[in-house]
């Protein structure tokens, strides 16, 4: 991947740049924001350009023999490790079991989430990880020299989903790696990484998308209604996955904003026979719904207290969901606003943990049932 194909990101890419330009590659780099920001699309375009035969002043060439190869992911110097799940047949799964799949994702679009990896394994209904037979992986593959670049590279996408075991396991490598081997994580969730992780790695915080870049690339993709990209930027909060989501009306979306519409119906007037086929109906749903089901509320909810004390500045809603507010923002204030938002966090670390979704949401239908009264 080229620096130029990655949206925005200018000074961080800058910063790459003089990384090598002066000499001083880290040997262990953590990329951390916000999904759909471009953390994955700078490490792939980083390691990269360290490792391009003619490589010029801003960018890789594009065209030798090493980037050829790292534009279809097939660098024998270049490795991957991702979330996976175990089954009934694969009991210690690793990444290499769906390299295929991954590069696949990959090329069709760098900035997809968890649940879209999911989907593309067809495993949505599972929780993914990175256990304990990736570590030995690994620790083999960093062990071996560079085959054909200066330097090999593993980038370890979302390195939170690593197990405890695994993680320890891999600290001494972290720490002090072969000769000539570069380790890049990409991550959301720093507060979900082992702080021993955290503390051999030089970390790279990653910024919300400038609204121009997004406008600009949005634009690229055939959107040419100026104002409603505009207004879709707004919504987006900087990423891209976000910004196209939106762009797309994309059915998630408007299945979570419905079900948000019909929980805090049920739980207003508390039909107990109502709500308890619509907590059956969200437990049926793969666990990466459910919690995005959550975190969609969870924005809602707050950009209803927003709308209710009139900060535009800080509203991100839809025309739709703009509209709804209109009329529900009077149940939200400063009396349950902070506990609406501890109780779909405390929901969606359930779901996280895979607690019985049943017992989770009709949990949420009391609880919410009783702050719309406050």
């Amino acid at each position: 991947m080229l620096f130029s194909e990655v949206i925005g990101q200018e000074s961080i890419k800058q910063k790459l740049r003089l990384t090598i330009a002066e000499k001083r590659i880290s040997h262990a780099q953590l990329f951390y924001g916000t999904e759909g920001v471009g953390c994955l699309p700078l490490a792939l375009a980083y390691a990269q350009y360290i490792n391009c035969l003619n490589r010029t002043e801003t960018d890789s060439c594009g065209k030798c023999s090493s980037c050829k190869k790292y534009n279809k992911l097939i660098h024998p110097d270049l490795h991957f490790v991702f979330p996976v799940v175990k089954t009934d047949t694969e009991k210690k799964p690793v990444s290499d079991k769906f390299i295929s799949k991954w590069r696949e994702l990959v090329l069709e679009n760098p900035y997809f989430t968890l649940h879209d990896w999911y989907s593309k394994i067809q495993v949505e209904k599972k929780q993914g990880g990175i256990f304990e037979a990736e570590s030995e992986k690994i620790i083999k593959k960093l062990s071996l020299k560079p085959f054909e670049s200066e330097y090999k590279t593993m980038i370890i996408w979302r390195p939170e989903k690593m197990n405890r075991f695994t993680a320890n396991k891999l600290l001494k490598l972290i720490e002090e790696p072969p000769p000539k081997t570069l380790i890049f994580l990409v991550a959301n969730q720093l507060e979900n990484i082992l702080p021993t992780i955290l503390s051999r790695t030089f970390q790279i915080k990653v910024p919300p998308v400038n609204d121009t870049y997004l406008i600009e690339a949005l634009t690229k993709r055939g959107n040419s209604n100026i104002n409603e990209v505009k207004d879709i930027v707004r919504i987006s909060e900087g990423s891209i996955t976000q910004a196209i989501q939106n762009i797309d009306k994309s059915e998630e979306d408007s299945f979570n904003f419905n079900n948000l519409q019909t929980l805090m119906r049920l739980a207003f007037k508390l039909k107990v026979e109502a709500a308890l086929k619509w907590v059956e109906e969200m437990s049926f749903l793969p666990r990466e719904k459910q919690k995005s089901f959550l975190l969609n509320g969870l924005r809602i909810l707050r950009e209803n207290f927003a709308f209710k004390y009139n900060l535009p500045e800080i509203q991100y809603m839809s025309k739709t969901e703009k509209d709804w507010a209109a009329k529900f923002s009077i149940f939200i204030n400063e009396k349950n606003i902070e506990q609406f938002n501890k109780e779909f966090n405390l929901a969606h670390y359930h779901i996280e943990r895979n607690a019985n979704s049943k017992i989770v949401f009709f949990d949420l239908v009391l609880k919410v049932s009783i702050l719309l009264k406050k």
